[in-house]
């Protein structure tokens, strides 16, 4: 059999190898990954310890990076959430935008504070407040719960420093800023479409009341103040602006701008870097979300303990789909795929998005999606002329193709369906097209601003 089919055979069989354990034998994902990039790797022939090491290399090559901006990441979205910060941010929008445009709040609410706070954990803190509004206004709880949830999906898949994107940058080695910069110009409109747009519409054609086991009591409503607003919304802010400032001076330096030994430039380059801009927005979080509120030393340690427990499943995960990445590479089945898709001029960020979309269908989780589309395209783009905006846009097509058709073998889909208190046929027509809506708007934006970017 010819080398360069035999590796993309093998490879194909890996995934399936992969979804088979995943879904029918419900092994752990990091496992399943494991064994799929052993599977890779001694079927090309690869030497019992260079397997090893090779393996051993994936995982640390990424963990090296992606466990600092992760564990940061998780602190400080616990400390949000610990100090009421998501719902001071959602109370003071909706007093912002009004009554009338309570559903965009809503939708700008989920998209800042899903930025620091899982959505799992955003969507559970916020609910109730969904539940309020809904009672109060009388209308469907569709029409507030589908605005916030679009703008959480959008930004725990598209922009960094949540795990998905973060993971999806280091393996293709897209710089973050780039990602951060596209994530938020191709998201917006994403959860604007998905989120009001599409609220306004499915409320009115399924109303769903508030469950009946919520109680409301009359008590007077806490009124967040404009400066903690204003201090919630910089903390949250400050990290992607110092990331986008040294990703700019970057550029600068690229264009002749610039001297690379100018203290200014060294300096930019210093603090917008993941690990020390996330360190400083956990710093000030610390002390005006922890011990401006009220919290002690040993509390806020206790909170970071928690906070790193979800994380941890995240971060072991991602090093598996690196390892992943590894072994294509060293064993040649990269270069393999490279090599058909290129002889079918498949654009990359038409090939990522594709096996993202293929992966999240039969699998259901968006995190194995992600991880799993960018250690295949990796190897494929690493030789490629690929500038870095143009790695940060397959990245980006990548989390749009770990949103669509989120249904039963997604856990998102029953957090939903509990909290709505909705049937699976109204979670499908619902927060299913809402994922969907996404994902294929996301592809569509991808591809025009990847026809400017050269």
């Amino acid at each position: 059999m010819d080398p360069t089919i035999y590796l993309l055979t093998i490879t194909i069989l890996s995934i399936l190898l992969l979804l088979v354990l995943v879904m029918k034998l419900k092994v752990h994902a990091f496992i399943s990954l494991l064994l799929a990039s052993c599977f890779v790797g001694l079927a090309a022939g690869m030497p019992f310890m260079e397997l090893i090491g090779s393996l051993q290399k994936g995982m640390g090559d990424i963990l090296g990076f992606i466990t600092i901006v992760v564990g940061l990441g998780a602190i400080l979205g616990k400390l949000l959430e610990v100090s009421g910060g998501a719902q001071t941010m959602a109370h003071y929008l909706i007093r912002g935008f009004g009554e009338k445009r309570t559903s965009w709040a809503l939708m700008l609410t989920g998209f800042i504070v899903s930025i620091p706070v899982f959505l799992d954990v955003g969507f559970i803190i916020l609910i109730p407040l969904v539940y309020a509004l809904a009672h109060k206004a009388g209308k469907s709880l569709l029409h507030f719960a589908v605005p916030l949830l679009a703008g959480m999906a959008v930004t725990h898949a598209f922009i960094p420093p949540t795990p998905g994107p973060v993971a999806v940058a280091e393996i293709i080695n897209a710089p973050l800023g780039w990602m951060i910069l596209f994530g938020v110009l191709v998201g917006l409109p994403c959860a604007i479409l998905a989120g009001p747009v599409f609220g306004g519409y499915i409320s009115k054609k399924i109303f769903v009341p508030v469950p009946q086991h919520i109680e409301f009591k009359d008590e007077k409503e806490s009124v967040a103040s404009k400066a903690d607003f204003f201090m919630i919304a910089f903390i949250i802010i400050l990290p992607l602006f110092l990331i986008l400032i040294a990703t700019s001076s970057d550029m600068l330096l690229d264009m002749g701008y610039f001297d690379p030994e100018n203290t200014l430039v060294e300096l930019a380059q210093f603090v917008g870097h993941p690990f020390i801009a996330l360190t400083i927005a956990t710093l000030i979080a610390s002390y005006f979300l922890g011990f401006r509120k009220g919290f002690k030393a040993k509390q806020l340690l206790e909170f970071s303990d928690k906070a790193l427990a979800p994380a941890g499943l995240i971060i072991v995960i991602t090093g598996a789909g690196g390892m992943f990445k590894e072994i294509l590479v060293q064993s040649g089945a990269g270069e393999a795929l490279a090599e058909v898709f290129i002889a079918y001029n498949v654009a990359p960020i038409v090939m990522a998005y594709l096996i993202a979309v293929i992966i999240r269908v039969i699998q259901g989780s968006a995190t194995v999606a992600m991880v799993t589309a960018a250690g295949m395209v990796a190897p494929i783009i690493m030789d490629m002329d690929i500038s870095d905006p143009q790695k940060a846009l397959i990245g980006i097509a990548i989390a749009a193709g770990s949103c669509i058709l989120s249904h039963v073998n997604d856990s998102g889909f029953w957090l939903v369906k509990k909290y709505l208190d909705i049937s699976e046929k109204e979670t499908l027509q619902s927060w299913t097209v809402l994922e969907t809506i996404i994902s294929l708007t996301g592809f569509v934006l991808v591809l025009i601003v990847s026809l400017m970017i050269a």
